[in-house]
């Protein structure tokens, strides 16, 4: 069974943690840690970035940062994994769902603003498949009602919009480090804060509410209690599993796009001949290989392709389920269900094929050609 995911190894992953263990210190905030967090600032362009231990742990993170409380609205697209919209309802806040566009998984931009009332306080946007949401017209609304916006960017890191690293174009970003991610450390994540108003508390979030960041810089002489937050932060085992991974970056992207490459070559004709459809990529975007994804005409298809794919020795899988549509937004929530017929059709039709590092080109190739026997 060729696997859907496998983690791996780079590099000197296993040499850097033995170094953050003889070093005395696996507690988070130490070398590794800093080393990861400069490389960010320093390759992408964040203005503040901090580890945290999961992509989650950011999203939760930036909902405190924005002081998000009962009443507020937030706009998150239904077409997403559940921390997109958990993060924020955890504060107090009603989630109000928007559509994904017609040619590609990510938010409808151009539906955002019927979404938006006098309580909404922030416009989530989730890069989906590491592909860029139109961040223009985006931070145009954003602008125009003075509201928050923040880059999910789980799926997206080394990924651009119009030259601009996603991450750092929103007020804050979020991104994962997963193990099914193209750069790994089990578990894992990453606030980008791109607003001087939040660089300062995000520290102070990040370590339990208190100033020990400042106290270390030698602002104050002692620290202490003074704000809410929570243990954010990674240990440094996680932290120098990623910074191998960081160094071995531009390697692993040029195999999982060769690998994206390969897959799409060899389906293309079953596209042209309509009998399915592949990821669009706008013009404004660039394609980080993160996901390889496919797109049946109804959910029978689409159950039997997948079912073919594993007869066959392929582990495949569907996506997302419509947030909208979940039963613990259904329970808490007394409205009307909304009606978003591409996050649905998505969610039925949507296949993602496997894509990790240690792929071979012959595994891909033998995968497209499962597929196009399965519509033969």
């Amino acid at each position: 069974m060729i696997p859907f995911n496998k983690p791996f190894l780079v590099g000197k992953e296993t040499q850097y943690i033995e170094e953050a263990v003889l070093s005395g210190k696996i507690s988070g905030n130490g070398n590794f840690t800093v080393k990861c967090q400069n490389y960010f600032e320093n390759t992408f362009g964040f203005k503040k970035a901090l580890l945290t231990t999961s992509c989650t742990d950011a999203l939760e993170m930036a909902a405190m940062l924005m002081d998000i409380s009962p009443g507020d609205e937030i706009i998150v697209p239904s077409y997403t994994f559940v921390s997109s919209a958990l993060a924020f309802t955890r504060q107090g806040a009603k989630i109000v769902f928007a559509d994904s566009r017609k040619d590609h998984p990510g938010i409808d931009e151009e539906s955002i603003e019927k979404h938006i009332t006098s309580k909404t306080k922030a416009i989530v946007v989730v890069h989906y498949a590491g592909v860029a949401c139109d961040m223009d017209v985006v931070m145009d609304i954003a602008n125009k009602h003075n509201l928050f916006v923040i880059e999910d960017a789980a799926q997206a890191i080394d990924s651009y919009y119009k030259g601009k690293a996603l991450g750092s174009i929103g007020h804050l970003g979020t991104f994962s480090f997963h193990e099914t991610k193209n750069i790994i450390s089990g578990e894992g994540g990453l606030l980008t804060i791109n607003d001087e108003r939040f660089v300062d508390r995000a520290e102070i979030l990040w370590e339990k509410g208190t100033n020990r960041s400042a106290f270390f810089k030698g602002e104050v002489d002692k620290y202490g209690w003074v704000d809410t937050g929570s243990s954010f932060l990674p240990s440094e085992l996680i932290a120098a599993f990623l910074f191998a991974q960081l160094e071995r970056l531009k390697e692993i992207q040029a195999k999982r796009k060769q690998v994206w490459e390969t897959y799409f070559a060899a389906l293309k004709p079953l596209m042209e001949q309509m009998l399915l459809k592949l990821a669009h990529i706008p013009d404004y975007a660039v394609n980080n290989g993160h996901m390889f994804y496919l797109i049946t005409d109804h959910i029978e298809q689409r159950d039997a392709l997948i079912k073919h794919l594993k007869t066959n020795g392929v582990h495949a899988v569907f996506h997302y389920l419509s947030l909208h549509k979940s039963p613990y937004h259904t329970a808490h929530n007394n409205e009307k269900a909304q009606q978003l017929p591409e996050a649905d059709r998505y969610t039925d039709c949507l296949i993602r094929l496997p894509l990790f590092y240690d792929l071979s080109i012959d595994e891909a190739q033998q995968i497209a050609r499962t597929i196009k026997n399965f519509y033969e």
